[in-house]
């Protein structure tokens, strides 16, 4: 244990590709196609409030574990919001910035935070980062979305543990569309049946392209939806054009463009993660408004293809209810928080410990709500 060394990298080219993700699990939003084409094109570094200085552990000249971090100047892209808490801070003349992150950038994908093959690395790897945050003298530490049993590790080191929830899409070895629909109640059912006939009243097909048959144009078209989309919410979009076109040829398997067209032209698009496990919705938009289309594209047409696929679930992203009147069911999530200041630490606890119990209920109420067929729910 005590040959172990630490040391921050500020550009994760680097690290050799291969030598990095042997310490993942596959996950595409941990990949080094991934993180590394954010520092290529410009969406994180110098400009961004994204600093990257990622954590690795190596024995001897063997890296053996590491964690994607960022030296964060903001709370934007993140997904587990800390606005309030950066307020008290100002509101005590307090610095909260800049502060650590552990994060896959703008993408709210449960996993592992903690890369290494072997657990004694990972779990070596967890005081190592908290010594170093508290020698840095930045405000706190935050590891979003780690897995179940990373959170375990990150609260008996003390860290304080925050609740989530996402609605991921489960497959439970349906053969089509129809038969994951029969699982649902008859209410459930009949509304799916409604509204995706609603969106093929617009008479339009779809089609799907990953890295290798996507072309330039494709993602041209993909990123002006995507900016639209980030304009009727007056916000800007994280991720830029080039992006897009260089993942896809980094990871030209990792990616899934779904294009909506009306006689061979696009009106609308959708773009997805994918890992041998999983397909992860990301983004969408469209050039003109179409009712329903957001389903169909997002939701329906995702929820097709991980069943031809035989991928395990699909991952609706962060929040929407609605999300679960349409097949996807409520996933707790985790994140973990070291604060250095004791008085800011004991009140973002006893923060925690109000916002868990109002978590809790609101589990119980989803559970009451599910839209799948039980012997109560069938009469």
């Amino acid at each position: 244990m005590t040959s172990f060394c630490l040391r921050l990298v500020d550009d994760l080219s680097a690290i050799d590709t291969v030598e990095w993700d042997a310490l993942g699990n596959g996950q595409a939003p941990l990949s080094h196609a991934f993180l590394a084409t954010l520092e290529a094109t410009g969406c994180v570094g110098p400009g961004t409030g994204w600093r990257p200085r990622h954590a690795t552990l190596s024995d001897g000249n063997a890296l053996v574990a590491a964690m994607p971090l960022y030296e964060k100047n903001h709370s934007y892209g993140e997904y587990v919001f800390d606005w309030a808490w950066a307020e008290a801070y100002a509101r005590h003349g307090l610095a909260y910035y800049p502060k650590w992150l552990a994060a896959a950038p703008f993408t709210p994908v449960p996993g592992v935070r903690l890369l290494g093959r072997e657990a004694a690395a990972r779990q070596a790897l967890l005081p190592a980062v908290l010594a170093m945050a508290d020698e840095s003298g930045l405000s706190s530490l935050h590891v979003l979305f780690p897995d179940d049993t990373e959170t375990g590790w990150m609260r008996d080191a003390g860290l304080l543990i925050r609740q989530g929830v996402q609605f991921h899409w489960l497959n439970a070895g349906y053969r089509d569309f129809d038969g994951f629909l029969a699982s649902l109640t008859h209410d459930k059912r009949k509304k799916i049946r409604q509204e995706r006939r609603r969106a093929a009243d617009h008479g339009l097909t779809y089609r799907w392209l990953d890295g290798t048959t996507a072309g330039r144009a494709d993602w041209a078209f993909f990123h002006r939806c995507y900016a639209l989309t980030y304009a009727l919410h007056r916000s800007t979009p994280y991720l830029n054009l080039e992006f897009f076109v260089e993942l896809a040829r980094r990871a030209p398997h990792g990616v899934r463009l779904l294009l909506a067209l009306r006689d061979d032209t696009p009106v609308a698009s959708a773009f997805f993660l994918c890992d041998r496990d999983a397909l992860y919705g990301r983004y969408w938009g469209a050039v003109e408004h179409l009712p329903f289309l957001h389903f169909e594209l997002c939701y329906y047409q995702a929820i097709d293809y991980c069943i031809q696929g035989g991928f395990d679930r699909f991952e609706g992203g962060a929040q929407g209810e609605h999300k679960l009147a349409r097949g996807l069911q409520p996933v707790v999530t985790h994140s973990a928080h070291w604060i250095r200041d004791p008085r800011f630490r004991d009140a973002v606890d006893h923060f925690l410990a109000h916002e868990r119990a109002g978590m809790d209920f609101y589990l119980d109420e989803l559970a009451d709500r599910s839209p799948f067929r039980t012997a109560s729910r069938d009469g």
